[in-house]
């Protein structure tokens, strides 16, 4: 006999949301209504497309929903988003972004950064290393600044930055030199050659974006490329990489390599 009722929402349902422009290309709805539900906890993840001119209207009258417990940001929010919160985490008075906010029990919004631990945590389980390695890092944004200083903590030999906008590259060569001061910093146009691995957290390339971060027609099999958007998981930059015998990182690894993370950061409300 047909149900009317579902067994996955309910008015005890505990609500989070992931905010972005677009919104089409995440995730995390799915990834992370599936771990709560793994840890027996009521709650889901929803998508919520928020237009850049609405969106400190739209998220101060989400914050007021009293059963929404926590905000993950996507593109173009993750540095607009710090404002938001009352205190901060460690990864986010470093880096100047957040990725995710919480209530707390006490009522108190704390947020944090973990784009740039789950790059790292990608790596690691690829046993692909970054000691002592020759880095092109392209985009200085929220999830670059992220990943610039979770790199910087696995001393790399030197990174290059490209940024659009060089203010980024420079304020961020300015945080990872402060972090590790043995890595040789650059900031200018991104390099693929004389390099061990090429990352990009740039959003260029993201759904049917066609344009690449880099022409990487030349660039060596020997070089690991990284690419931190989720949708396509198989990006023109990585399709192309493999088609040179490149070793590749998805976006969805660093996905999942912060998902843990974040979700024990959640889990404290999502009870």
């Amino acid at each position: 006999m047909e149900t009317e009722e579902s067994s996955f929402v309910s008015g005890r349902t505990r609500i989070f949301g992931i905010v972005g422009d677009p919104i089409e290309q995440a995730r995390s709805p799915e990834m992370f209504s599936a771990e709560f539900v793994r840890r027996g906890l009521e709650a889901l993840m929803i998508p919520i497309h928020v237009l850049p001119g609405d969106f400190a209207a739209c998220i101060a009258q989400l914050k007021r929903v009293q059963n929404l417990d926590g905000l993950v940001f996507t593109v173009p929010y993750k540095q607009a988003a710090i404002g938001l919160a009352d205190t901060l985490g460690p990864q986010a008075r470093t880096v100047g972004a957040i990725n995710a906010l919480v209530r707390q029990p006490d009522g108190v919004w704390m947020g944090d950064m973990f784009d740039g631990l789950g790059c790292v945590a990608a790596f690691q389980w690829r046993c692909y290393p970054l000691l002592d390695q020759r880095l092109t890092l392209i985009g200085a944004g929220g999830a670059g600044s992220a990943i610039g200083v979770a790199l910087a903590h696995e001393s790399p030999r030197s990174i290059r930055l490209h940024d659009r906008d060089q203010a980024r590259a420079d304020d961020l060569a300015a945080k990872i030199r402060s972090i590790n001061p043995a890595i040789e910093v650059t900031t200018g146009e991104p390099l693929i050659s004389d390099i061990d691995v090429l990352l990009n957290a740039s959003p260029v390339g993201m759904l049917s974006d066609p344009r690449m971060p880099v022409d990487i027609s030349a660039i060596s099999p020997d070089v690991i490329v990284f690419d931190a958007i989720v949708k396509p998981e198989r990006t023109h930059l990585l399709a192309l990489a493999q088609e040179r015998g490149c070793r590749t990182i998805t976006g969805r690894e660093m996905m999942r390599g912060q998902m843990f993370r974040l979700a024990d950061f959640f889990s404290g409300r999502a009870t």
